[in-house]
């Protein structure tokens, strides 16, 4: 059988279900399979996944991979980067070390503007070869789908450049990559300082960065930072959430991340696709994403890195039936994390979720948080992307128990991503 093949001598494979999103008790339900299972492929999508003696006699002659007795998942689904940068910020890292808040680095000209400063100095091809650099480091901790976030242009010439750089360097990567404009992620330093220029930027953004961001087609979502103080305020996000809206943009927010704002009760108004951080996330704004379907998608990376003293409630969200993701963040300043597994460790560490929930919540839930087709990606399923993470454990469990370690290889087939 040509373009076939079947990855077997594997201890367990861990489904992660069919491709409905995994919500309360469910997400400890994770279909693990572990009598001489094996997976196997036809032209990049899954054809079969059961016990050995159960295979298909057709793909007797396909190609073999060996598993070496690991534990197989689906490849892991990053649903919060923001890879397109192109020069790291240790310098405010060990400010952050020495006391310095979010706030002061900031205000300081540092933080987003650094990197907005990087981008906007890089040429086209320094800024792809860093995005693919960036998006493979990801690759090699498990993940095959990375949604990716421009945000460091603040103009509209660069954040349409940093989208672009993404596209391109997630087929120099081999990821599949879901792009989201994230212009209302800072105000550029030529609106700072200037009578109503916060207003007279996000005004750009809605007039000319978003209707051109459609009109190449370059993004299916757009996203914004709504903090009072750090960037935008409640106000300045329903303007931006109904201006996105009626481009047919799809909606995600950072929202309650420094302290309680509201936002990801508004997130939830607009049908968001996902509210991210929540670190502050009020009962209310629980239960108005619960009504609208609006993920929440936690990122302990960044609370720890910013060594905030408060972590997002994982286990209530949960207990709330919440559709919960984990993502890295991925970033150069709040988050130089690119490795799951470390953020999976922290979730049960510090957000209250089991390993088996924080493997769910960076698999099928985050594919649901990104609204991917159904049963494609963060499963293995029949007809399921064949993209996979082979982790050299005994229980899926260890993944998030060898917190930092990159025990992980990802198996891809020919045409998982056609």
């Amino acid at each position: 059988m040509t373009n076939a093949q079947v990855i077997e001598n594997v201890s367990r494979v861990v489904t992660c279900g069919t491709g409905a999103p995994l919500l309360g008790p469910a997400m400890r339900e994770l279909g693990v399979l572990a009598d001489e299972p094996c997976v196997a492929v036809r032209d990049g999508r899954v054809a079969f996944v059961g016990a050995r003696k159960d295979l298909p006699k057709d793909f007797s002659k396909a190609r073999r991979i060996d598993g070496e007795g690991g534990v197989l998942t689906p490849g892991l689904v990053d649903c919060h980067t923001h890879p397109a940068f192109v020069k790291a910020r240790a310098e405010e890292f060990e400010m952050r070390v020495a006391g310095a808040s979010y706030e002061q680095i900031a205000a300081a000209g540092g933080g987003i503007l650094t990197s907005m400063r990087a981008v906007r100095q890089a040429d086209d091809r320094a800024l792809v070869f860093q995005t693919a650099r960036n998006l493979r480091r990801l690759r090699s901790h498990g993940v095959v789908v990375a949604e990716g976030k421009s945000g460091y242009g603040l103009n509209l010439k660069d954040e349409l450049r940093q989208l672009r750089a993404i596209r391109d360097a997630g087929e120099q990567a081999d990821m599949h990559t879901v792009r989201t404009c994230l212009a209302a992620h800072s105000i550029p330093a030529e609106y700072r300082g200037v009578a109503g220029g916060k207003d007279a930027y996000l005004q750009l953004v809605i007039d000319e960065i978003l209707p051109q961001v459609v009109a190449e087609g370059l993004a299916e979502r757009a996203d914004i930072f709504a903090d009072r103080e750090a960037a935008f305020d409640l106000a300045q996000l329903q303007r931006f959430c109904e201006a996105a809206r009626n481009l047919g943009l799809r909606i995600t927010v950072h929202a309650d991340q420094l302290r309680e704002d509201g936002g990801g009760e508004i997130a939830a108004k607009y049908h968001a696709d996902s509210a991210d951080h929540l670190e502050y996330l009020d009962p209310a704004g629980t239960d108005m994403m619960r009504a609208h379907g609006t993920s929440a998608v936690l990122l302990p990376g960044s609370t720890y890195v910013l060594k905030m003293d408060r972590w997002a409630d994982g286990r209530f969200l949960v207990d709330q039936g919440l559709n919960v993701a984990l993502a890295t963040d991925f970033n150069p300043g709040s988050s130089p994390v690119c490795n799951p597994a470390f953020v999976m460790n922290l979730a049960v560490m510090y957000c209250g979720l089991t390993a088996a929930e924080a493997l769910a919540a960076f698999t099928a839930n985050a594919a649901h948080a990104l609204r991917l087709p159904p049963g494609e990606y963060g499963v293995i399923a029949m007809g399921s992307r064949a993209a996979f993470a082979l982790w050299d454990v005994d229980d899926e469990r260890e993944i998030a128990y060898y917190a930092g370690s990159n025990l992980c290889e990802v198996i891809t087939c020919p045409g998982w991503r056609s």
